[in-house]
């Protein structure tokens, strides 16, 4: 036998644990896929502006040019006076139209909600007017598009020609109106509620062994 002591030998070292990262971009096991409704909600913008310009249109079809080489023209004050008018409603239709949509809570309650929404269509439906005659006055943008029918009488042309100051008297009217909106909105909308009765209890009275509340001691000279 050997006199000589072997070494123990070193035992290796345990490999290190595999750990399983989540890659990006990659679906988490498990969790549902959300449905992408970009290209919907794309897809219906256009038939959207579509329908919501038609009525404008066939207002302008039908109805513009009578609308400003007669009613106008015979509006107590003149066709300037009935600028006025006009610009006048246009912020007073769009809060009919918005301030009951404003009170909608889906939450808290469908049904109300929904008479709300319904409350807001005459808005709308005075909005589209009100629109409507404002377009009417609208000329062609390029100069070569001014034809025989927008030189007609009651034409968007023809309106310019006669009134060429219409669009400047119903931006005064729109403006002064929304000041005065803003100015009743400050004045009464902005009150602070009445102030709450205070809650402290009040002072104690003097007690009969000491009439003046000094408890018998003699007061300050």
């Amino acid at each position: 036998m050997s006199g000589g002591s072997a070494k123990p030998k070193r035992r290796k070292a345990a490999g290190a644990a595999l750990r399983y990262e989540h890659r990006r971009g990659r679906p988490a096991v498990g969790r549902p896929k959300r449905p992408d409704w970009g290209c919907a909600v794309g897809c219906a913008v256009i038939p959207g502006v579509f329908v919501l310009l038609t009525p404008l249109y066939f207002f302008d079809m039908y109805w513009g040019h009578d609308l400003w080489s007669d009613l106008a023209p015979t509006w107590p004050g003149g066709a300037y006076a009935f600028a006025a008018t006009v610009g006048a409603l246009v912020p007073l239709v769009f809060l009919l139209w918005v301030w009951p949509l404003t009170r909608m809570n889906w939450k808290k309650s469908k049904p109300r909600s929904l008479g709300w929404a319904a409350a807001s269509l005459p808005g709308l439906a005075a909005g589209y007017v009100v629109a409507g005659v404002i377009m009417a006055t609208t000329r062609p943008k390029r100069r070569r598009d001014w034809d025989s029918g927008c030189y007609s009488e009651g034409g968007s042309c023809w309106v310019h020609v006669h009134y060429p100051w219409l669009w400047a008297v119903g931006l005064v009217a729109t403006l002064t109106v929304i000041v005065l909106l803003i100015t009743l909105f400050v004045k009464y909308g902005g009150r602070s509620s009445p102030t709450a009765p205070s809650t402290s209890e009040p002072e104690a009275g003097p007690t009969p062994r000491s009439p003046s509340g000094t408890g018998g001691r003699r007061p300050p000279a």
